[in-house]
């Protein structure tokens, strides 16, 4: 009998924002269990990136074929409120804004309750770029640019 092998949940979307599931890990905790600052932000980069992959566009074949990845132009995070060890979160992600070679998202990372989704205990406003493999700003191409209006517009 061949065994199913679990696999990393890629969260999913829900009309016009992805959410992710998390759990906060003791690696992720400060000597008072209460999660890192910096650690909301890696919650972030994971649920964007998957929102990515649940929405056919993958990091190696930006790189691969088209020379291009996403670089952090500025992010602004306010904390709500601390997670902890062991809490479930939800990462909510949306994209607000895209330019020509840029899009700001907006990201949400909430606690799960038994009630479903619970307070937002962060928010963060992220403004991505494009950049070649030297780091200058390049266009986004038409098909990567098309998906993030259709996820936009909540036909991700």
């Amino acid at each position: 009998m061949t065994a199913s092998i679990p696999r990393p949940t890629a969260g999913a979307m829900y009309g016009a924002v992805h959410l992710y599931p998390l759990r906060v890990y003791y690696e992720e905790t400060d000597a008072g269990r209460m999660v890192y600052h910096a650690a909301y932000l890696k919650f972030a980069e994971r649920a964007r990136t998957e929102m990515m992959r649940v929405n056919g566009l993958d990091h190696i074949e930006m790189i691969e074929k088209f020379g291009l990845v996403f670089a952090v132009h500025s992010a602004e995070i306010r904390y709500l409120q601390q997670a902890k060890l062991e809490d479930e979160l939800i990462v909510q992600t949306s994209v607000e804004a895209l330019g020509g070679a840029s899009m700001t998202m907006d990201q949400r990372i909430n606690l799960v309750g038994d009630d479903g989704i619970g307070a937002a205990i962060s928010k963060i406003e992220i403004k991505l770029v494009i950049v070649d493999k030297d780091g200058k700003p390049q266009r986004l191409p038409a098909n990567i640019k098309n998906t993030f209006k259709r996820i936009r517009n909540g036909k991700g």
